[in-house]
Parts: C-alpha cells; sequence; structure tokens
C-alpha cells in the first residue's frame, strides 16, 4: 500500500510558536513555515527555541521548498538554522520575503542565500502532481496568506496566523472571494490556526484599537514607551498615526524593530503623514526633545520587547530609564505561559513611578482567530478533516471542539503532538501511522542544541540554591593533604555570617580526602571528588535545607616539580646532541629544510559536493516567472 499523502508536525502543536509542518505528497516535501518560540521562564539563559530538523535534514533532496504565511518571528525566524542545514528555495510574499532576508542576513552561514520567489495571493506554482497556491488573509502584519496544497488526493490547507475583521485596512483584508472558491473545489485537510479558540467573545476591531491607542496618547502629558513586536506593522503605524496627531516626535530604540520599521517604509507596507524627518528622531538626539513631545518605540533581543522594558525599569539600559510620570504601553498580546513574566515586568514598570496600560487586558485584542472566527472559516472551507495548530493543548482542544459542535465527526478531527505522521490514503481513512522523536533546540548565544535538561537543570540548582567550591592540594605519592582545605560559596550563603559553617566544612574535606587518599589501592579522582561531593551535600543539606551544586577541586603537590625534571633532562640531551654536530652540516641541514619548504606546493581546497537538486524545483521557478509575466 503505497502513501499519497502526509502531514507532519515538526512545531507549533501544544506550544506557543515555533510553528513548522510538512506536508509530503508522493517523495516530495512541501515545509510549511519555519518559526521559533521566545523561551519560558524554566529555560534559563535559553535565547530562543526551534524545531528539530533533523528528519528533514536526512531528507533535503526531497524537499520542494519553504513556503512562509507571514513575517513574524514564529513563522520565519528559525529560517536561517534551517538553511544551514539545507539549501532549498523559499516562497513568500514580498515583505515576508525581506523580513527573512533580515532573519538569514545576520547568520554568517546563510549570507549568501539568494534563492528567493515572491508571490502573490492570486498566484499559482506547478510542481507536477502538487499545485501550491495562496490566498490573502488578515494578520497584525500586510501581506500574510494562507497556502492551498493541491494534490491528487485534494487540496490541503493551511490557513497561517488569521482573524476576521471587516475594518481592516486594504492591505491587511481577508480574500473572501478566494476563500469560498477554495471551499467549492473541497478541502481534504485544514491545518487552522487556534491560537486564540480559547476566546469566545468578539474582538475588538483594529479601528477601535487605533482610537484607543490615540486618546491614550492625547491625556497623557508625559513621555511614552510603547512596548512592540518588532514586526507588528499594523501596531506600529497605529502608533504613528497616535504620535502625528499628538504632536510627538518618535524614537526608534532595538535594531530589529529599526530594521523592520524601514524595511516596511522602504516597500511602502508603512504610511507615514509626513515625511520621516518631521516624524522621527534618532536615539542619540533623544535629549533634544521634551518627554511630552516624546514616543519611543522600543524591542528588545530577536523584536522580543518585555525583558528589555524590564532593563529599562531596572535602570540597566544604557539610552532609555523609566521614570515618574511616563506611560508604559505594551501592545504585544503574551502566552499564557509568559502571563507571570509579563505581570512581573508590569510591576517593576509601576515600581519605577511609570503607568502601564495593556492593550491585551484593556481590549479583546488578539492578531489570532476567536472561537466564532474559527468556525466561520470552517463554514467557508467545508473541510473534510480537521487539525488546529499554533496552541497549547488547551487550545487547540477548544478548537477540536469546536470543530465538533459544526457537525465534524471525532474520526475527522485531530490534536496531534509534534512528529505525529497523519497519513491519508485511497483504501483507508485518515490515520496515524506512528511518530518520530522531535525535540525542541534550544539557542543560547551561538551553541546550538547543546543544551539539554541536564544544563537547564543545574541553571536552575544554580539560581535557587548557589554553588559551593572546595578546593584541597595533596601528595599522592605520599598519600596525605599537604594544604589545608579552602571553601567559598556563591549564591549559597553570606560568607560573613557563616564562618563557623565554612570552618566545618572545610575540616570535613580535609577529613574526607585524606581518608580517601590514604585508604584507597589504586587511585581514582573521579571516585575521590565523588566522595567530597557526598560528604559535602549530606553535611550542607542537614545545616541549611538546601542543596547547591558542590564544585571539588583536587589539587596534587609535586606534578610541576616531575615537569621540569623531564623538561630539564629532555633540554639537556638537545643541547649534547647539538654540540656533536658539525657547523657545517648543521648550516647545510638548515638550508635543505627551507629549500623543501619553498618546492613544497600549495594544498587544494577540496571542492564542496554540491547537494542533488529536485528537478520540480527548476519547474516551480519557471512557473513563478510565468505566473509574474502574465500578471505584468
Amino acid at each position: 500500500m503505497s502513501t499519497d499523502l502526509t502531514i507532519m508536525p515538526f512545531g507549533g502543536m501544544r506550544e506557543n510558536g515555533k510553528n513548522m509542518y510538512a506536508v509530503t505528497v508522493g517523495e516530495d516535501i512541501f515545509i510549511l513555515d519555519a518559526g521559533l518560540q521566545y523561551p519560558e521562564n524554566d529555560l534559563l539563559g535559553v535565547d530562543v527555541v526551534i524545531p528539530d530538523f533533523k528528519y528533514l535534514v536526512e531528507r533535503a533532496d526531497q524537499i520542494a521548498g519553504i513556503f512562509l504565511t507571514h513575517g513574524h518571528a514564529d513563522a520565519i525566524g528559525a529560517l536561517s538554522y534551517l538553511l544551514s542545514e539545507i539549501n532549498v528555495p523559499i516562497f513568500g510574499s514580498e515583505l515576508t520575503i525581506e523580513l527573512a532576508k533580515l532573519a538569514i542576513e545576520n547568520n554568517p552561514q546563510t549570507k549568501a542565500f539568494t534563492d528567493y520567489h515572491v508571490v502573490t495571493g492570486n498566484q499559482e506554482i506547478d510542481f507536477g502532481d502538487v499545485k501550491i497556491s495562496f490566498f490573502e488573509t488578515t494578520h497584525t502584519i500586510p501581506e500574510s496568506l494562507g497556502i492551498v496544497i493541491e494534490t491528487p488526493m485534494g487540496q490541503v490547507v493551511y490557513t497561517g496566523d488569521f482573524k476576521f475583521d471587516t475594518t481592516a485596512a486594504p492591505t491587511y483584508q481577508m480574500d473572501l472571494l478566494r476563500l469560498a472558491e477554495i471551499g467549492r473545489k473541497g478541502v481534504k485537510a485544514l491545518l487552522i490556526d487556534a491560537a486564540g479558540t480559547g476566546n469566545p467573545g468578539q474582538l475588538a476591531h483594529e479601528s477601535e484599537i487605533e482610537q484607543y491607542i490615540y486618546e491614550s496618547f492625547r491625556h497623557h502629558s508625559g513621555r511614552i514607551v510603547v512596548a512592540a513586536v518588532a514586526s507588528n506593522i499594523q501596531r506600529i503605524q497605529q502608533v504613528v498615526q497616535a504620535a502625528y496627531r499628538t504632536q510627538r516626535k518618535i524614537i526608534l530604540s532595538g535594531n530589529d524593530i529599526e530594521k523592520s520599521v524601514r524595511t516596511a517604509l522602504r516597500l511602502g507596507k508603512l504610511e507615514l503623514p509626513v515625511p520621516e524627518n518631521e516624524l522621527f528622531v534618532s536615539l542619540k538626539n533623544l535629549k533634544t526633545v521634551v518627554p511630552e513631545a516624546t514616543v519611543i518605540l522600543e524591542t528588545g533581543k530577536m523584536g522580543e520587547p518585555l525583558r528589555h522594558l524590564q532593563r529599562m525599569a531596572h535602570g540597566d539600559d544604557r539610552n532609555i530609564k523609566i521614570t515618574d510620570g511616563d506611560l508604559v504601553f505594551i501592545t504585544t498580546t503574551p502566552s499564557t505561559a509568559m502571563e507571570g513574566f509579563v505581570a512581573r515586568t508590569r510591576d517593576m514598570l509601576f515600581r519605577a513611578g511609570a503607568d502601564v496600560k495593556q492593550i491585551s487586558s484593556d481590549m479583546n485584542s488578539s492578531g489570532h482567530a476567536s472561537k466564532n472566527d474559527f468556525q466561520m472559516m470552517l463554514n467557508m472551507l467545508k473541510p473534510e478533516n480537521v487539525l488546529p495548530v499554533q496552541g497549547e493543548y488547551r487550545m487547540l482542544n477548544a478548537g477540536y471542539q469546536a470543530a465538533l459542535e459544526l457537525g465534524i465527526s471525532k474520526d475527522h478531527a485531530f490534536i496531534l503532538k509534534n512528529g505525529d505522521r497523519l497519513v491519508f490514503d485511497h483504501q483507508l481513512a485518515p490515520h496515524l501511522a506512528g511518530s518520530i522523536q522531535v525535540d525542541a533546540t534550544m539557542i543560547d548565544g551561538s551553541g546550538i542544541g547543546d543544551i539539554g535538561s541536564i544544563v537547564l537543570n543545574d541553571r536552575r540548582i544554580l539560581s535557587e540554591d548557589g554553588v559551593f567550591i572546595a578546593v584541597i592540594t595533596i601528595d599522592r605519592k605520599k598519600k596525605k593533604v599537604v594544604a589545608h582545605a579552602k571553601v567559598d560559596s556563591r549564591g549559597f550563603v553570606y560568607v560573613k555570617t557563616s564562618r563557623d559553617l565554612l570552618k566545618e566544612a572545610a575540616e570535613l574535606v580535609e577529613t574526607t580526602v585524606a581518608e580517601g587518599v590514604k585508604n584507597t589501592k589504586e587511585f581514582d579522582w573521579g571516585k575521590l571528588k565523588g566522595s567530597v561531593r557526598d560528604a559535602l551535600g549530606k553535611f550542607l543539606y542537614e545545616k541549611t535545607h538546601r542543596k547547591p551544586v558542590i564544585l571539588p577541586v583536587i589539587m596534587e603537590a609535586n606534578q610541576n616539580g616531575r615537569r621540569r625534571r623531564t623538561a630539564n633532562k629532555k633540554a639537556g640531551d638537545g643541547k649534547n646532541k647539538k654540540a656533536n654536530q658539525p657547523v657545517n652540516t648543521a648550516k647545510k641541514s638548515a638550508s635543505n629544510q627551507m629549500k623543501n619548504k619553498a618546492k613544497a606546493p600549495a594544498k587544494k581546497g577540496n571542492a564542496k559536493p554540491t547537494k542533488p537538486r529536485n528537478n520540480r524545483r527548476k519547474t516551480a521557478t519557471k512557473s513563478v516567472e510565468a505566473a509574474k509575466s502574465a500578471a505584468k
């Protein structure tokens, strides 16, 4: 029995962010989005989280392309990491492609990548047995697209992030006629955004939010700090309008938001009511603008604004410090897992003297479909099978229940997890055919995937109980301790008030090591350090009821002396040999060495083997060019 169609999520299931789904038709793999996830509170020190690409890298020659729905980090943030492993074309709208380029160019390994293809909502790309087309959706960024994969088994539709808003500006409007056309053809499977289905009410229209922002600006007499996701162009547009109407200047704080704004301005996706130099002021000239006429638009690393906001509240930012009289406007909608973090951020801001407003709590705003929008999309497309995606399990379950309310049977609604393989074939009903292990890949600085549960557990212990260090010197040959133990701690106890505890700990270390060195027949460093770790761990827990990370450092005396004697012996042998060698012979040997070095041919670099390219990609490229010519 041959499998004709398989849907497999690599991210976005039972979690917020890092959306990535693979649709396999025959032997060809079509990747939908490649996003990242901002770390939750328990991922200490982690910058971002991306999907596990191992399965796809092993099948790189089968991948026809990566198809992007929009330019937010949860859809494009993992591209640079994926493209450092495989080389495949990328398809997306003009703004999405430009924002993807910004993300990709930051990685030296993918900086030279150029295989981009700009598509529009009415375009179709031919991959032989498969045709890919798109439809315009409403989201918080212009040119968001849904994706349609037309296969011999029927259409697979991926909505991407969407909502229905009748007041949306032209560049944000949903193409309802196109949706109806897709529905008439029949939809085999629908991957539908369920991130907002826990919200049963009607979402606030963007026109209402724009008026709310303006009124907030108008009634505040001091400085305003707006925290926004760097790629949320719609919210930035509303801030621009409010700043202009209240006669304020805008200062951009953060490289990511500055790049996003510049890109949107260059493409005409962000409209200014006045020339740019009359509205924007450089961050270095911040002090030249009075607080009453200032709007600071800020974001942080990877376009996420809240951690940067905390630094401002603490006074750790070198340019901006939150002070009395500031209004801080939080425009991002946090996930449930981040609500505690947002609450702590708000508390810091209030302590710093600021007034705080948050759009997601003051108004029922979201860039994702509510339950009503979710069901409206189902009614328009009438899919045979429904796969809620993009959200924690409770969100996926809310979407599942919403689908059942419309009469979709339980056999045709699925709550998958990352790595599941949902198979469609001609003889059986859709069914799960096993799953693969798809772990989250954590990025910490330049390290990719080298942070695991053990490292995170050590970091958690360090953050809670600190570290205890014990240093002692032994003479292994004489089997005795030759220097008293020294102990120190960080984040465990306050040293000045715990001298007795530290003294007892040092004596325990000395006793344990002395017994270990004296009684052992075959010396084992690991066993000796382990005994120190065990003894100290029990002692410290009995005294403090804490479990710090214990680092025993055991040094050996006379080791350098042995090395010096060995080195002197070798040096002496070398001098004797040199003394016995005739002068002319030594010169001749040196001359021959120089000649041989000069004649040595330069090593040629090995050419890197090129990966086989799928012929269907060439067909797709021709299809893109043909579509562009037809559009002209």
